[in-house]
């Protein structure tokens, strides 16, 4: 079981990680912008990773007022439950990124067998109809 110094250093850590990410994220944002602005075509790739880190840096404003209030930091996971969405995606952790990844997994699991289903059942009318 880790210490309380361990578990502050390790938050530390996490939101040096996440900034340092975010400013990586954000230079290479702006040199994507900056070859629109010349007339350039961005890939499919480029143009999410773009979009992803415009909606980072918007999400980012209501996380700073977590992190310059004093004491606010210990409400921070309150609102997270409230406002899943809110922590910009540097600063999420591992078992985050898994959890959402799981949830969209079966959710495309159930509209692949909703679909199935209704191809089956599609068949079985014009089956019915032709014979």
């Amino acid at each position: 079981k880790k210490s309380l110094r361990q578990k502050a250093v390790d938050e530390l850590k996490h939101y040096y990680n996440g900034f340092r990410l975010l400013w990586i994220d954000t230079k290479v944002a702006a040199r994507m912008v900056w070859r629109l602005l010349h007339g350039q075509v961005l890939t499919r790739r480029e143009r999410r990773r773009l979009l992803r880190t415009c909606a980072d840096l918007f999400r980012l404003v209501p996380f700073l007022v977590f992190v310059i209030v004093p004491f606010m930091e210990f409400l921070l996971p309150v609102f997270l439950k409230l406002f899943p969405e809110m922590l910009p995606s540097t600063f999420e952790t591992e078992s985050k990124k898994e959890e959402k990844q799981k949830k969209k997994l079966n959710a495309k699991l159930e509209l692949a067998k909703f679909l199935r289903e209704t191809i089956a059942e599609m068949a079985k009318r014009n089956k019915a109809d032709t014979g």
